[in-house]
C-alpha cells in the first residue's frame, strides 16, 4: 500500500487565488490531483488544505487534512501531510495541486521503483527531477531538516543522492506548473 499525498494548501498569490480552486476543463485542480493519485494506485489519498479550504468542494475519494500553519510554506505542508497518514502506510507519493498535467503512468512508475527497493523515487523530465516523488517512511524524519520554508523534498534529493532513484517520465505527462492564469493549458 502506497498512500497519495496532494499538497494543496497555498494561497496562490501569483495566481490571485488558491490554485486548489482553479478549474481546468470544468474540474477543480484539487479533484484532478485526487483522481491522478487514485488512478496511479495510491490509497489512502490525503489532501493538505490551508488557504481557501472553506471554499473547496467535497473531496471525493480523499481525506482532507487541515493545515492551519500553511503560511509556513511547502515544507510544513509536506510534513503535516505525512504526519496525517496511518502508521501502517510504508510510503507516500507526493504531488502538487498546481501540476495538472501529471500522469497516472508516472505515479505508477515511481511506485514501482519504491517497490523495487528505492527509499526515494523521483520522476524526471528531460533529466530534471519533478513530481511525482515517492518517499519511504524511513525518510520522513529527514524532512524535519530538509523540508523547511517553501522547500519540500528538493533539498533531501540533493543532499542524499544515495537514497534517490530517478525514474524517467518524459513520455508520461508534463510537470508544468500553473502559477498564473496564463499558465493554464488551453483546452
Amino acid at each position: 500500500m502506497t498512500a497519495g499525498l496532494l499538497l494543496a494548501a497555498g494561497a496562490g498569490r501569483r495566481y490571485g487565488r488558491p490554485k486548489a480552486l482553479v478549474e481546468l476543463d470544468g474540474e477543480p485542480l484539487v479533484w484532478r490531483g485526487i483522481r491522478l493519485l487514485r488512478a496511479g494506485g495510491c490509497t489512502p489519498v490525503h489532501v493538505v488544505l490551508g488557504a481557501g479550504a472553506d471554499d473547496l468542494p467535497e473531496l471525493p475519494g480523499a481525506v482532507p487534512v487541515r493545515h492551519d500553519r500553511w503560511r509556513d510554506g511547502l515544507g510544513s505542508s509536506l510534513r503535516r501531510g505525512l504526519a496525517s497518514l496511518p502508521a501502517t502506510v510504508p510510503a507516500a507519493v507526493v504531488v502538487l495541486v498546481d501540476q495538472p498535467l501529471l500522469s497516472p503512468v508516472a505515479v505508477r512508475r515511481v511506485r514501482a521503483a519504491h517497490g523495487a527497493g528505492a527509499a526515494v523515487a523521483v520522476a524526471t523530465y528531460a533529466g530534471r527531477p519533478g513530481h511525482p516523488v515517492v518517499l519511504d517512511r524511513s525518510t520522513w524524519a529527514l524532512l524535519d531538516v530538509y523540508a523547511v520554508g517553501d522547500r519540500g523534498a528538493r533539498d533531501l534529493l540533493r543532499a542524499r543522492p544515495d537514497l534517490v532513484v530517478e525514474v524517467p517520465c518524459d513520455d508520461a505527462g508534463s510537470p508544468a506548473d500553473v502559477d498564473t492564469p496564463a499558465d493554464l493549458p488551453a483546452r
